[in-house]
């Protein structure tokens, strides 16, 4: 399904009891709404649960031009009032959990809770030539030279070795991704820095990483459990960066656990 939303058309998918809560699933880079298939029968049992495709990604128009996060939070902000959604849950993973962030210090009424997943609230200025490196990847070459460094980033060794169709399935959603809107976003991404702002959240928070995310390490998750007051820190052994993909059932159980527990 598609709906108009900031200037922009946005696919997005609603499934799960029509009366229930709202649980909101935002993707990484690179990838789609069908990166959270793992998730989706738990959470349909008990939630109405709404995937989108992030600006640039998947169905979703993908202008030229560098994006901003404020501008992807604006996006997602009318997504929810397209559909009539007045309070989510919200549920970011990466760049889902950046735009996360981003929306709950501008508009915390919209969240009934927040988990932020293999994220990070900061990019180091050391970090952003790596970020214009694959920028200028994406110009230049699109995105093939960038999918197998991806993959070595996104998941351990041994669950490359062990799990080949699901790291073929992401493989296709890197290569699928549209330059322009992997461009977009890698711009929003590399002005990250929202680190000194999270005490201003006061949302209930889960704090999700993989133990071996190389990309959105343990310690930038315990940078933002240690400014969230009240917010939980669950690390995940032997997942790197979509550990939701890498550790389905570990991630389903803590962040449905988690939900079930917001009042």
């Amino acid at each position: 399904m598609k709906v108009a939303a900031n200037g922009i058309s946005v696919h997005y998918t609603l499934d799960g009891p029509a009366d229930a809560p709202v649980v909101t699933l935002s993707h990484s880079l690179a990838t789609t709404l069908a990166m959270w298939d793992p998730q989706m029968p738990a959470l349909t049992s008990r939630w109405r649960v709404l995937r989108y495709d992030t600006r640039g990604h998947g169905g979703t128009d993908a202008p030229a031009g560098a994006y901003t996060l404020a501008q992807l939070a604006d996006d997602a902000r009318a997504l929810l009032a397209a559909l009539g959604i007045a309070r989510t849950h919200w549920v970011g993973l990466s760049m889902g959990g950046m735009i996360g962030q981003t929306l709950a210090l501008a508009e915390p009424g919209l969240f009934r809770s927040l988990a932020l997943c293999d994220t990070s609230s900061r990019v180091p200025p050391e970090a952003r030539g790596a970020w214009q490196d694959r920028i200028t990847t994406a110009e230049t070459q699109g995105m093939e030279p960038l999918v197998a460094p991806t993959i070595e980033r996104w998941f351990t060794a041994p669950f490359r070795t062990a799990r080949p169709e699901v790291v073929d399935a992401v493989r296709a959603m890197i290569r699928g991704t549209r330059p322009a809107g992997y461009v977009g976003c890698c711009h929003a991404i590399a002005a990250l820095d929202l680190t000194d702002a999270l005490p201003a959240i006061t949302l209930p928070t889960l704090v999700l990483v993989g133990a071996d995310d190389p990309g959105t390490p343990v310690a930038a998750s315990q940078a933002i459990q240690a400014r969230i007051r009240g917010s939980k820190l669950v690390v995940l052994p032997s997942a790197a960066h979509l550990s939701n993909l890498e550790q389905p059932e570990a991630f389903t159980r803590a962040l449905t656990e988690f939900l079930a527990g917001v009042a």
